[in-house]
């Protein structure tokens, strides 16, 4: 009987510290895809950082340099910079 309640424990422990927090990340993730505009600046998985210059439907056109636009698949967008929380972390 311990050894069933030792394995259950297990699994329980398992799905609250691997299972649950990767599935939120991919849920926060699948939202900031899905909010992308034009002109946001987003940095890329491979540490590129531009401007978001055309959206279509799994492509977007990111802008990295001036004339220089990359066409990237939304899922290679690692993130939104936001530009509010830069500038007031400058001034601390």
């Amino acid at each position: 009987m311990g050894q069933v309640v030792f394995l259950v424990a297990i699994v329980l422990a398992t799905y609250l510290l691997l299972y649950l927090p990767q599935q939120r990340k991919t849920k926060a993730l699948n939202q900031m895809l899905a909010a992308l505009q034009e002109g946001d600046e987003v940095y890329l998985n491979a540490g590129i950082h531009g401007f978001i210059t055309a959206l279509e439907d799994q492509i977007a056109w990111v802008e990295v340099a001036p004339g220089t636009d990359l066409k990237v698949s939304r899922s290679a967008i690692a993130g939104v910079i936001n530009v509010d929380d830069s500038a007031e972390a400058d001034k601390d």
